[in-house]
């Protein structure tokens, strides 16, 4: 590729507010010194996260003109010299998380806290807040460092293609949703409650049924993601009626509590019943707590921060949230948080894609849309639809 081919991407311009600008063309380069490890990608799909959504609402201190996106799948066209196994021309995955492959973390398997990839804290993302500063992958095109280890290469572009809007997935939301079900103890004839069925808690609900529970239970306040829900075999609880919890499950499931709890929905909590529209952001942990059986595992996908500007209560600002840890304590709970490792997941999630045994961009409901309606996509998604946007940034008009 040369210097002067163009490129465009999605930025952030401040609260509620992205637009879609021209952009530097990537370069096989960290900072002044070359990066002979990575990989130029053109990027076949970008998909809208919920956790863009939480920068893009102002909950975060990501500066202005950050380059957004972190969910990735691309085709190679430039590879560094010390590149090895990837050519040009493979079609490949792009796990979320940037990894060195080198530290000792990395060696341990757990790549969402790699330690040399970020000066100020262990891990790192594309165009995400506090992430080591990587440019995002909501463009046209993107720099992988370290591609070697990071990247997942698809066996067949051509059946790759014929499944992008599956395959698209791999890079963040599927990995993550099994990984929340993986670590909450999911397995056969479990019961499972996820708490949000945003695009997470709904690839959170289809690995839990690919993991053999005996009744998944989705709880939202939105009518559409609810059906959504449903629509591949889940219960739903509507968190806008008043009620307690427990006795929701008991309905379901014949007592006030499950085998196992995945939070999808994160610091942006709000409150249940009649007081839904006030945020509350201890209470999905404090409901985990609650109807979690003793000795049961929580999984903790969904996002929590050290900084909340928008918070209403200055210790949340701060990340510090009102926990009522003493019950998970005397439950002998399990707590599991932090990023997912995709790598960990990546490739056997491949698998149950392309040999058809999960459907995940139906679970999803994946909508493809181009890189000029990725503000649009932004828009929609912040109103609660029950979709999954996926950007094709070479597309000029939605498939």
């Amino acid at each position: 590729m040369t210097n002067n081919a163009s490129n465009r991407g999605v930025v952030y311009q401040g609260p509620g507010h992205v637009t879609v600008e021209s952009i530097a063309f990537p370069q096989l380069a960290l900072g002044n010194r070359r990066c002979d490890h990575g990989v130029i990608l053109k990027v076949l799909t970008t998909n809208i996260c919920g956790s863009d959504q939480h920068m893009v609402r102002g909950r975060t201190t990501a500066p202005q003109g950050l380059v957004l996106g972190h969910e990735i799948t691309g085709q190679i066209v430039e590879c560094g010299r010390d590149v090895e196994f990837l050519r040009e021309g493979d079609i490949v995955s792009v796990p979320f998380n940037i990894a060195c492959g080198r530290c000792r973390n990395c060696k341990e398997g757990k790549t969402g806290i790699c330690l040399n990839v970020n000066p100020a804290r262990p891990g790192a993302a594309y165009g995400y807040v506090d992430m080591g500063g990587w440019v995002g992958g909501q463009a046209e095109y993107v720099m992988v460092p370290y591609a070697d280890f990071n990247l997942l290469k698809f066996p067949d572009p051509d059946q790759a293609m014929e499944k992008i809007k599956d395959l698209t997935l791999l890079s963040d939301i599927f990995p993550t949703g099994f990984h929340g079900c993986v670590t909450a103890g999911v397995g056969p004839g479990s019961t499972v409650y996820i708490a949000g069925a945003g695009p997470v808690g709904l690839a959170a609900a289809a690995s839990a049924r690919l993991l053999g529970a005996a009744c998944v239970i989705v709880g939202d306040m939105i009518d559409e993601r609810l059906a959504q829900a449903r629509s591949f075999g889940c219960e739903t609880i509507d968190l806008k009626q008043d009620g307690d919890l427990p006795d929701m499950l008991e309905s379901i499931v014949g007592e006030p509590e499950v085998d196992c709890f995945v939070d999808c929905v994160g610091f942006e909590a709000h409150a249940c019943g009649h007081h839904h529209h006030h945020e509350q952001p201890a209470t999905v942990l404090n409901s985990a707590m609650q109807v979690t059986r003793a000795g049961g595992e929580i999984g903790i996908p969904g996002l929590y921060v050290t900084e909340d500007p928008g918070a209403a209560e200055a210790a949340a600002q701060q990340g510090s949230l009102s926990m009522r840890f003493g019950l998970g304590w005397a439950k002998s709970h399990s707590f599991h948080t932090g990023q997912c490792p995709v790598m960990k997941y990546h490739r056997q999630l491949m698998q149950a894609i392309l040999f058809d045994r999960v459907a995940i961009a139906d679970a999803v409901n994946v909508q493809m849309i181009s890189l000029d309606q990725a503000p649009k996509g932004y828009a929609d998604f912040d109103g609660g639809a029950a979709k999954k946007f996926v950007i094709d940034p070479h597309a000029s008009v939605a498939a």
